[in-house]
Order: structure tokens, then sequence, then C-alpha cells
């Protein structure tokens, strides 16, 4: 009997995560549901997963911890699935400009940020032995120089050379990929008035849709020819 596929989706309680856990979901997939903090959010996305007819199953871990990357993955492991794609999702937007930042907000967007995608990619292609697809979640920040968050935007540029060096060395068995969104959910760290006029000065005039996000995953994982790329999604906000 063929095994179920399998997708893990990091950081996908909620937010953008929880978008991409639910359209892997509609595509079939059987669901590793990777959080940190927030519970409750949690089981209720995976009981919205199972209502698409697949299994779900809720890991909790804190990805700045090494070990706890390979205890997420000895749970994945317990999965009678085969794992097929890995989106890394999960993220922290530390504020503070670059003169007053405080190392302890350095430390821990670059180890959530940049190095845990690094290592849950390594664990991930010991498994993906006939084939995969890691989709790194970037930011249209990345290629900008926002002051107020610069371990952030340091992080997901490092984030988008490391799609591509990872895409090199895996192939041709596995494809890595990222994803840069534009503005689509507001933070906490941003105001209602600061969002609108944020929003007020992107060419499209509107922030993104969930499923104009979700559906440049489902085009990565259909175009098997695709590699080492970043798939800016912004409204034109790379234009500014």
């Amino acid at each position: 009997m063929t095994k179920p596929i399998l997708a893990l989706v990091t950081g996908s309680a909620h937010r953008l995560g929880k978008a991409f856990a639910l359209s892997l979901a509609r595509m079939g997939y059987t669901i590793a549901l990777h959080y940190h903090g927030s519970a409750d959010e949690a089981e209720q996305t995976a009981n919205e997963i199972r209502a698409f007819g697949v299994d779900c199953l809720t890991i909790r871990a804190d990805l700045t911890a090494p070990e706890k990357i390979e205890f997420l993955f000895s749970l994945v492991d317990e999965i009678n699935a085969k794992l097929k794609v890995v989106v890394n999702s999960a993220a922290i937007m530390p504020v503070g400009k670059a003169r007053e930042l405080e190392l302890k907000d350095w430390d821990s967007a670059l180890d959530l940020n940049l190095r845990a995608p690094f290592l849950i990619a390594q664990q991930a292609a010991k498994r993906m032995h006939d084939g995969g697809l890691i989709i790194n979640i970037s930011d249209i920040g990345a290629q900008k120089a926002w002051s107020r968050y610069p371990s952030y935007t340091v992080s997901k540029a490092g984030l988008e050379s490391l799609t591509k060096m990872l895409a090199r060395a895996l192939a041709p068995t596995i494809r890595v990929n990222a994803i840069a969104p534009g503005l689509v959910l507001p933070s906490d760290v941003v105001t209602e008035e600061q969002w609108q006029r944020l929003v007020e000065r992107l060419p499209l005039k509107r922030a993104a849709k969930l499923e104009e996000i979700t559906s440049t995953l489902e085009f990565l994982i259909k175009n098997e020819y695709i590699t080492g790329q970043t798939i800016v999604v912004d409204g034109g906000y790379s234009l500014i």
C-alpha cells in the first residue's frame, strides 16, 4: 500500500504558516503542524486541517534550539507518511534600530529565521530519498534596508542566499525555493494607520490575499523545473 505524502510546515498555528498548511491539506497532504507557543491556535488549525479528510499531527518545538529540531524530526518519523514538502515559515521580527538593538534580539532572529531553516533542511534531506521540495518563506524586506528591523531583514536576506546554496547542494533529488511576500497581514509591531499608509504606497493599492501567496506554493509544487529561486509576490512593493 502506497504511503500518504507528508508536508511539514513550521510556525503553522496561525497567520501565513496556517494558510500554507491549509493549502497543502486541500491538496491531500498529511500535515505535520509545528508550533511553539500557540497551543490553542495550533489545535484549532489542526481541526480545520482534519476537516479536509487528512491526518494532522501537532508538534511543539523551540526551533532556536538545535536539539529540538532533532526532536521535531523524531516525531515526524513516527508519522506513517512520506515526507515530500517542507515549508520553513516560522519567524520573528524584533524591533530596534541598529544603534540600539540588543544582542538577544539579533541572535533570536538569526537563530530562528536563518539557522533553523538550515538545520531543518539538513534533517529533511536525510528523509527525502526519492525527491522533495523545501520552501523557505522570505520577505520583500530581504531586498530593503528596513532600519527598524535590522536582524529580521538580514536574516531574510541570508535565507534567500541559503535557498540558492541548498538548491545547488541538494539537487537533483530535492528542489529548494523561496517565496517573498509583501504586505499580507499586519504584524503586532505596526499600527493600523501605519499599515494603511504602507498599503497606499503600493502600485496595486491593496494588501495581498492569502490565496495569492499560497497559490505560489502550489505553483512551485506543480512545476518541477524550478529550483534556487525566490518568487516575489509583493503587489509591486519592490518597485517603490
